[in-house]
């Protein structure tokens, strides 16, 4: 009962639902937690919402159907990526109401989803801006230190960093390590590098238990403080670009990439379920320095002398 009510009654406002749609709805949303299951949830109430518009319901729905909300979305200028993860929760949700036998058939079995521009486009950050921004976090006090280096040095999202727990730091085979829940609700633990642990230490001082970082009200820190504070050591850095936490987590795959670690190891690093999200940073990264434009110049040269 606990599991359940907190995942249905976000989407649950629309229409009226049957005994089992209400099951799949409950049953699908109880797979996820967090951000995760709210933004199924809001793409599942969207999707209701135009079933609702359009006469029909969740379980009577049609492929032609799923298509015309897809190209609803388009028509009121949602960006690709938006239209094609909404269209995506709704195959997830139909293919789990199959699973569950609560459904014959999926009617999103086919249906088409726009091309998604794999690029990244996300604010860049060189390896001397991100080492101006350590400077200037070390310069600040012990949780900024600590938060811009998991941020930035670790790769984390601002989620695992402001998820992170006192209890989840350890020692394995001489590293220092952190225990994170990752998206999708994956457990992993991350070696911690010398300077990120000593301002981790730094940060929880005397205390044994509870959040690693705590915001102002003395309560576990938000999204929104984290973002606060990588704003403010952003401006102590002298950088005028528009950075956030997820500019860090940028940062840290190019400048892993740029080192030279091996693309199947970034994207473990990363957390990346789909290699192809790896490797958009990697093409946006070679897409100058490496042009073959180079390499067939310098190859023509050389049977020109």
């Amino acid at each position: 009962m606990t599991t359940t009510a907190p995942s249905t009654e976000v989407v649950l406002a629309e229409p009226a639902l049957d005994e089992r749609e209400r099951l799949a709805l409950a049953g699908f949303l109880a797979g996820y937690s967090g951000l995760t299951r709210d933004s199924y949830a809001l793409d599942l109430r969207q999707f209701m919402r135009w079933c609702t518009d359009h006469g029909t319901h969740l379980f009577t729905a049609r492929r032609a159907d799923i298509e015309c909300f897809g190209r609803d979305l388009e028509a009121k200028g949602r960006a690709r990526s938006t239209v094609s993860r909404r269209l995506c929760t709704v195959a997830g949700f139909y293919r789990y109401a199959v699973e569950e036998d609560l459904l014959e058939h999926s009617p999103a079995l086919h249906v088409r989803r726009p091309r998604v521009d794999y690029e990244s486009h996300a604010t860049a950050l060189d390896r001397n801006e991100v080492g101006a921004l350590l400077v200037a976090a070390g310069l600040g006090s012990a949780p900024e230190h600590a938060l811009i280096s998991l941020l930035a040095l670790n790769g984390l999202r601002v989620s695992e960093a402001t998820g992170a727990n006192i209890e989840a730091l350890g020692l394995e085979r001489g590293h220092r390590t952190l225990t994170i829940l990752r998206k999708g609700g994956k457990v992993v633990t991350v070696p911690l590098a010398p300077r990120t642990a000593r301002a981790i230490d730094l940060a929880i001082g005397e205390r044994s238990e509870g959040p690693v970082f705590l915001g102002p009200d003395g309560e576990r820190l938000d999204r929104h403080g984290a973002a606060r504070i990588v704003h403010r050591v952003t401006r102590r850095a002298g950088i005028t670009k528009t950075v956030g936490p997820h500019t860090l987590r940028h940062a840290f795959i190019i400048t892993s990439l740029d080192a030279g670690v091996p693309l199947r190891d970034v994207q473990e690093a990363a957390s990346h379920a789909d290699p192809r999200t790896t490797m958009r940073y990697d093409r946006a990264r070679v897409s100058l320095d490496r042009h073959a434009t180079y390499v067939v110049a310098a190859f023509i040269a050389g049977a020109a002398r």
